[in-house]
C-alpha cells in the first residue's frame, strides 16, 4: 500500500524547532518510548510532554501506555498525517533553501 504524497507545505505548528527533531526522530520508526525521544532530544520530561500534547491535539502523534515489566510507559508513534505534514514540511524547507 503506497503512503499518500506529502505536499510541499510550511507547517507552523512542526516548525518549533523541538517539534521539528521530534518529528524527525518518529519519523525513522513505527514506535518510540517517551525515555528514548527524551533522552534523544534532551529535555526535561514537561517540556517533551508539552510539545507532545501539541501535536497529539493537531493528530500528528498517537501516543499509547503500556506495561514493560511492570511499569507503565508510553510510547509515541507519527500518525498518517503527522508523517505526511512532517515531509510536506521538510519539502517546503528544502523549497526555501534551494537545496543548499
Amino acid at each position: 500500500m503506497n503512503e499518500p504524497t506529502s505536499p510541499t507545505q510550511f507547517d507552523e505548528l512542526i516548525h518549533s524547532p523541538l517539534r521539528l527533531r521530534a518529528c524527525a526522530a518518529l519519523a525513522t520508526m513505527e514506535w518510540v518510548e517517551f525515555a528514548r525521544l527524551r533522552e534523544t532530544l534532551q529535555v526535561a520530561d514537561s517540556v517533551l510532554s508539552k510539545h507532545l500534547k501539541t501535536l497529539e491535539t493537531a493528530g500528528y502523534v498517537r501516543i499509547e501506555r503500556f506495561t514493560k515489566l511492570g511499569r507503565s510507559r508510553l510510547r509515541i508513534s507519527l500518525t498518517a498525517a503527522g508523517r505526511v505534514a512532517y515531509t510536506g514540511h521538510v519539502a517546503a524547507l528544502r523549497s526555501i533553501t534551494g537545496d543548499a
